[in-house]
C-alpha cells in the first residue's frame, strides 16, 4: 500500500502491477535468470513464471551477480513478476501484503555498488521481505496486519530491518502474518488479517500456512524471495516453516534486537531468518545479530553472536553429535509420526548417538500450569503501549484505544472472530504484580532449570528433536484453526532456540522436525540442522495442488 492511499486495496495491487509490468517489460528475450538451472515440477513443467528462479540459493545468486550473469535489479523484476502472476493472480496465495515501491531503485544503487568494487557482503543485492509486524521507515506500511496501525508510521526501521540493508539486502516487501501475531483471538485462523485477508499454503491452497509468519513462510516457499523475516512468541517461526516446506530459526531470545518489531513479549519474542535451506537462513541469520541499545535483552548476546552462522555448516554435521528424542512431544497424528521415525533413524544413520527417550518432562506441568498465557497477558498489555508510543500521530496510544478501533471497524476487523485476549490482556494489572511474577517464575523454572537445561545436560547432548506439527489443516474462518499440536512452548517459554527443518510429506503436505538446545547453541543447531538436511534432502518446491483429493 501507498500511504497515500492507505485503506484502499487496489492501491496495494495496483503498485504490485505497476512493479511487475516494468519487470516483465525489461525482462522480455532475456530468458529469465542468467545461468540459473530451470527447475520443473514433478510432471516436468513449470510451476511459475522464471522458473530458472525456483530454490535458487543465496549463495548461487551471489556467485552469478559477482560474475555478471546477473544483476540486483534483474533480480528483483523477476521476483516482482513471480509475485503479481502467483501470489495476486493464478493460484493467489497473498503472502505479500506490500510490495516497496523503490526496490528497483535500490537494486539499481545495490548494483553501482558492486561495479564499483564496493560489495558489503553476501545478502549484498539479494531481495528480502519482512513479516509487517517489522517497522520501516518508508513508503511502505507497517502494521501487523491491523486496519488500526495504517493511518500511523514508525519513526524508524526496526534495527533487523536497518542491519539488512546495511548489509546490501534489497527489502522487497512485507508479507501478511495471522493479525497482531496471532494474539486478538482463540478463534483466530492463522494467515488471517483485516489489511490483507487470508494467506493460503503453497502446497495445496485451501490448507492453512499455519502462523503466525504465514506470508514470511508461503512467501519463500513460493520462490517469490530469497529469504523473510519472521517473528516467534511461541511457534510462530516453526509452525509456518514447517507447514510450507521451508527452514526456520528461532533464535535465543536476545540475539536479535526487537527494537522496532510490533511486541507480544519481551520474555518470549525473537526475529529469525525463514529460507529454503539452512545455508540461507545462516547467513540472514549472521546479519541480524549484535547488541542493540534499544533493546536491553540483546545486552546477554555479548560474547554469543556470531556475524557469520554458514562457519557452522556441516553436511557431516550428525555425525558424533548426540541427539535426544523427546517422546513426550509426539503423537499429533499417525502421519507426523511416521515421518518422524523416519527421521529419526535418518539421523541415526548419519552417524549421530541417538538417546531415545530423552523427554521433557516438564512439559506437561508448563502447560497445565497456565504460565505461559498470564505472562503473555501481562507483557503484551505493557509492551504494546511502550510501542504505539514510538507511532506518529494518529495511532492508537494503548491497547484500550485497539479494542474500541476493532469494534468501531467490527464490519472488517471481527466478522470473522472477536478480540477475547485482547480483552483478557486489558484486564490485567502492572507488571509489579505478584500474580505476573510468580507466572513468570513458575514458566522459566518448567522451561529451563526442569525442562530444557536438565535434559540436555543429564544426557550430555548437543540437541533435542521433536516434530515440529503435523501437516497443515483446512483453512476455516468460521471455526478457526484445526491445531493439532506442537513442540515449540518449552523453548519458547525458556528463550532458547529452535531450528525447524523439512523431514516429509504426507499426502503432498509438509512436515518438519525441529532441533532444540541451550541458550545461544545456534552453533550447534545450525550444525545438526545442516547434517540432517544433507542427508535427507527432503525439500522441494511446491506445486499450487487446489485441495487434496477425496
Amino acid at each position: 500500500m501507498d500511504a497515500e492511499h492507505p485503506l484502499d486495496p487496489s492501491r496495494r495491487s495496483f503498485i504490485a502491477k505497476t512493479a511487475a509490468a516494468a519487470a516483465g517489460a525489461a525482462l522480455a528475450g532475456t530468458g529469465g535468470v542468467a545461468g540459473a538451472k530451470a527447475r520443473p515440477g514433478p510432471d516436468g513443467r513449470s510451476r511459475g513464471p522464471h522458473h530458472a528462479l525456483e530454490e535458487a540459493t543465496i549463495a548461487e545468486l551471489g556467485e552469478q551477480m559477482a560474475s555478471g550473469q546477473l544483476s540486483a535489479r534483474r533480480l528483483t523484476m523477476a521476483y516482482l513478476q513471480r509475485i503479481r502472476q502467483l501470489d495476486e493472480h493464478g493460484p493467489q496465495l497473498n503472502s505479500i501484503l506490500t510490495i516497496n515501491p523503490r526496490a528497483l531503485e535500490i537494486a539499481e544503487l545495490r548494483d553501482a555498488e558492486r561495479k564499483a568494487g564496493k560489495a558489503r557482503g553476501p545478502l549484498h543485492g539479494i531481495p528480502i521481505v519482512l513479516k509487517d509486524n517489522i517497522d520501516t521507515l518508508d513508503r511502505m506500511h507497517s502494521t501487523a496486519g491491523s486496519l488500526a496501525l495504517v493511518d500511523s508510521k514508525p519513526q524508524r526501521d526496526a534495527t533487523v530491518a536497518r542491519r539488512l540493508r546495511r548489509a546490501g539486502a534489497i527489502i522487497l516487501g512485507k508479507t501478511n502474518l495471522s493479525e497482531w501475531a496471532n494474539f486478538r483471538s482463540t478463534q483466530s485462523s492463522s494467515g488471517w488479517s483485516g489489511v490483507a485477508g487470508q494467506t493460503r499454503n503453497p502446497y495445496v491452497l485451501d490448507r492453512n500456512p499455519c502462523g503466525s509468519s504465514s506470508g514470511s513462510g508461503t512467501s519463500v516457499s513460493a520462490n517469490l524471495a530469497a529469504a523473510s523475516l519472521g517473528t516467534e512468541t511461541d511457534g510462530s517461526i516453526v509452525c509456518p516453516a514447517s507447514a510450507t516446506g521451508i527452514v526456520g530459526i528461532k533464535p535465543t531470545v536476545g540475539l536479535t534486537s526487537r527494537a522496532g518489531v510490533v511486541p507480544i513479549s519481551h520474555s518470549q519474542d525473537t526475529v529469525g531468518p525463514m529460507c529454503r535451506t539452512v545455508a540461507d537462513a545462516a547467513v540472514v541469520l549472521g546479519a541480524m545479530t549484535g547488541v542493540d541499545p534499544r533493546d536491553p535483552a540483546t545486552r546477554d548476546s555479548r560474547g554469543h553472536h556470531h556475524r557469520d552462522y554458514s562457519q557452522f555448516l556441516d553436511p557431516d554435521g550428525l555425525h558424533g553429535a548426540r541427539i535426544g528424542v523427546a517422546r513426550n512431544l509426539t503423537g499429533f497424528s499417525p502421519e507426523t509420526d511416521e515421518i518422524f521415525e523416519a527421521a529419526v533413524t535418518a539421523i541415526r544413520d548419519a552417524g549421530a548417538t541417538v538417546v531415545d527417550p530423552a523427554n521433557l518432562d516438564s512439559a506437561a506441568e508448563l502447560d497445565a500450569s497456565g504460565a505461559e498465557f498470564e505472562v503473555l497477558l501481562y507483557e503484551f498489555k505493557t509492551d504494546i503501549r511502550r510501542y504505539l508510543a514510538t507511532r506518529s500521530a494518529g495511532s492508537p496510544r494503548t491497547l484500550k484505544d485497539l479494542i474500541e478501533f476493532n469494534e468501531a471497524h467490527a464490519g472488517r476487523e471481527l466478522r470473522w472472530f472477536g478480540q477475547e485476549i485482547f480483552e483478557l490482556a486489558q484486564a490485567k494489572g502492572p507488571l509489579t504484580d505478584p500474580a505476573y511474577r510468580q507466572a513468570l517464575r513458575t514458566g522459566r523454572r518448567l522451561a529451563r532449570a526442569e525442562g530444557l537445561d536438565k535434559v540436555l545436560g543429564e544426557h550430555n547432548l548437543n540437541a533435542i528433536v521433536a516434530p515440529t506439527g503435523s501437516p497443515a489443516w483446512p483453512t476455516d474462518l468460521v471455526n478457526g484453526d484445526h491445531f493439532l499440536g506442537g513442540s515449540s512452548s518449552v523453548a519458547a517459554v525458556a528463550g532458547y532456540p529452535l531450528i525447524s527443518v523439512p523431514a516429509g510429506f504426507a499426502f503432498g503436505l509438509p512436515v518438519g522436525i525441529t532441533f532444540m538446545g541451550a541458550a545461544f547453541a545456534e552453533p550447534t543447531l545450525i550444525r545438526v540442522a545442516s547434517g540432517f538436511e544433507a542427508a535427507t534432502g527432503v525439500r522441494r518446491a511446491p506445486n499450487y495442488q487446489p485441495t487434496l483429493p477425496y
